[in-house]
């Protein structure tokens, strides 16, 4: 039977679905990407923020015709939307079948047996279980880049975020079943391991011989013949060690690369969020990292119009843009979500001052990245290929400071001489030759 599978929200939803189609896979289900032409639907959704919600219930019900349009007998929701709302989405979309929990996707198989014989629809384990899946996990990025996802859950108690509520307390992986996955990935044909978990930085905390455990990791993956880029997301600035700067400035396998999220600079701000760090703090954290690696790209995230956000809040985060000048910023509204501390909150922001207010911190950010960008020009870099586009004889790369889809890119000629059928996940040495706000422009040095 085929199926198609349809991934919705972050790098770690997209791990999950990876790891489901590779128990399908294994179990005789044929992937296919023609809507038209599958049995069986499989939607694995987000409800992080209101917009990802909105996303994921459009799609359910786009994918509910083709039970009428289509040949599907079978259409199946998991993920963050059917943890979180699985009564609510049950009752409101009778169409679907079955519903997987965040912590029961290894049980994907059952589900989709059960939804073809009418049997039962629910496949929900307790938050803190943690699923282990023992099939290979078949890539839909390429391949040459994977995402390892070496935790579940979050104890920190941010008061904006469902997280916690939804993926449970912090779990972290084994560090045996890790490195089993990255040598799989590697053996595969992965050159880069980007490490994703809500908390990179918490990694082993919970388990025994805690001490140390995330640097242990990398220099496990850093052991790994054929592995050339591991790159680390989702990094607290209070949980930033001595230890993870040392091996930042001395792993080469270990990209100069920190997502570090900061959220705010506002002192007032982060309390009301529930952070546990400061502007002074982080601001120490900046400068520790510029220290003791000056090559190190600093990407991070805020959240504008928070609840009680005042103007010399939004002032003060304005400022902390431009005094630093990070390499790297996404900016977002605050979204309430139903269910976390904030969204009941005295002092909501009107939509039109959150938007405005995002506005002014991106025009801020746009000056201080094409700053940033234009100190490249004329240096070499080297670039992982992840695509060629035709119509415009260009590669499409990235350096050590792009996270894919998150970032930007590098745009290389290639040449009169050069080939134009590298494949994708080819390193190549790069003349820096031009810059934008947010991409780069090489030629290929031979």
């Amino acid at each position: 039977m085929k199926i198609l599978f349809v991934s919705l929200g972050c790098d770690k939803n997209l791990v999950d679905t990876e790891e489901m189609i590779g128990l399908l896979g294994d179990n005789g289900y044929e992937l296919t990407n023609d809507e038209m032409q599958a049995d069986i639907i499989i939607i694995n959704t987000c409800c992080f923020i209101d917009d990802a919600k909105k996303e994921s219930i459009n799609t359910i019900i786009e994918m509910s015709e083709y039970k009428v349009n289509g040949t599907c007998k079978s259409l199946i929701v998991t993920g963050c939307l059917a943890q979180r709302y699985k009564d609510e989405i049950l009752t409101e979309i009778p169409e679907i079948d079955a519903i997987v929990g965040t912590t029961s996707i290894d049980k994907i198989v059952d589900a989709v047996k059960a939804s073809l014989s009418d049997g039962e629809k629910y496949f929900m384990d307790q938050p803190d279980r943690l699923p282990v899946v023992k099939a290979d996990r078949v890539s839909v990025t390429g391949g040459w880049y994977e995402y390892l996802k070496i935790a579940e859950g979050c104890d920190k108690k941010c008061t904006y975020c469902i997280i916690p509520k939804i993926r449970g307390r912090y779990r972290s992986y084994p560090m045996d079943y890790l490195l089993a996955r990255a040598r799989d990935l590697v053996a595969a044909g992965t050159k880069e391991i980007i490490l994703v978990a809500q908390e990179v930085t918490m990694y082993g905390t919970d388990l025994p011989g805690k001490h140390k455990m995330l640097t242990r990791l990398i220099k496990g993956l850093a052991g790994i013949q054929g592995l050339e880029w591991i790159r680390l997301l989702y990094c607290y600035p209070e949980e930033i060690t001595d230890d993870l700067i040392f091996l930042l400035q001395n792993e080469p396998k270990l990209c100069k690369y920190i997502d570090m999220p900061i959220q705010h600079a506002s002192d007032a701000v982060l309390k009301y969020m529930g952070r546990k760090t400061d502007k002074k703090h982080i601001e120490k954290i900046i400068k520790k990292l510029r220290d003791k690696v000056p090559d190190i790209c600093i990407r991070t995230t805020f959240i504008s119009g928070f609840p009680g956000e005042t103007a010399y809040d939004h002032e003060t985060l304005k400022e902390f843009i431009k005094y630093n000048e990070l390499d790297r910023v996404g900016i977002f509204t605050y979204s309430a979500e139903e269910g976390t501390p904030a969204a009941k909150f005295p002092g909501q922001i009107p939509d039109d001052l959150k938007e405005k207010r995002r506005g002014e911190l991106m025009e801020l950010q746009q000056a201080v990245s094409e700053k940033i960008q234009k100190r490249f020009v004329g240096k070499t870099m080297t670039a992982i290929i992840d695509g060629f586009i035709p119509e415009d004889d260009v590669y499409v790369a990235r350096t050590y400071r792009d996270a894919p889809d998150v970032d930007g890119n590098i745009f290389i000629n290639p040449g009169p001489d050069t080939s134009r059928d590298m494949v994708s996940g080819t390193f190549v040495k790069v003349k820096v030759t031009g810059s934008t706000e947010y991409d780069l422009i090489g030629d290929i040095v031979e």
